[in-house]
């Protein structure tokens, strides 16, 4: 238990001011893609090759890919907030109009994303509110060289460099 009592409006402005990429990690339910939105992806280790993000405990899309026991990560451009809407969405609703291509891993991989990263899962660990999910990489690649779409202080943008 925590010694310390963190305010949870505090914690989400202040962690806020950090910026996130934006992933759509996506999984087969039977015949239909399952997915989530996640801002949490990271690399873990190089050998073996191992990713990793934090789907929250009450997410009703983790069960569904954890039950595949593979899945990918899609990294969105900055110019694919319709695809992230549709995969937050509830229901029958999520992945309306959105392409997608079925892998050799039978996974959905979405077009355009900036890349794609196939996974198995390797491990599921408690922390806290949150699962710290690892997979080890399967098949990845790189689909285009753009922009990437990042998350900060609650609104979706992407990357401007100054000159």
């Amino acid at each position: 238990m925590s010694e310390t009592t963190i305010d949870p409006a505090d914690f989400r402005k202040v962690l806020g001011s950090y910026p996130t990429g934006v992933c759509v990690v996506t999984a087969m339910d039977g015949d239909k893609p399952a997915g989530m939105v996640v801002g949490s992806f990271t690399s873990v280790s190089l050998d073996p090759p191992l990713v990793g993000f934090f789907p929250d405990k009450k997410s009703t899309s983790w069960p569904l890919i954890e039950k595949a026991g593979r899945f990918c990560v899609n990294v969105m451009g900055s110019d694919q907030q319709d695809v992230c809407r549709s995969a937050s969405a509830r229901g029958d609703e999520k992945f309306v109009g959105v392409e997608f291509t079925i892998s050799d891993h039978d996974l959905p991989v979405i077009a355009n994303s900036i890349a794609s990263i196939e996974c198995r899962l390797y491990s599921v660990t408690e922390a806290g509110d949150h699962w710290f999910v690892m997979g080890e990489i399967l098949r990845m690649e790189t689909v285009r060289e753009d922009d990437p779409m990042l998350f900060h202080r609650g609104r979706y943008g992407g990357f401007a460099e100054r000159m």
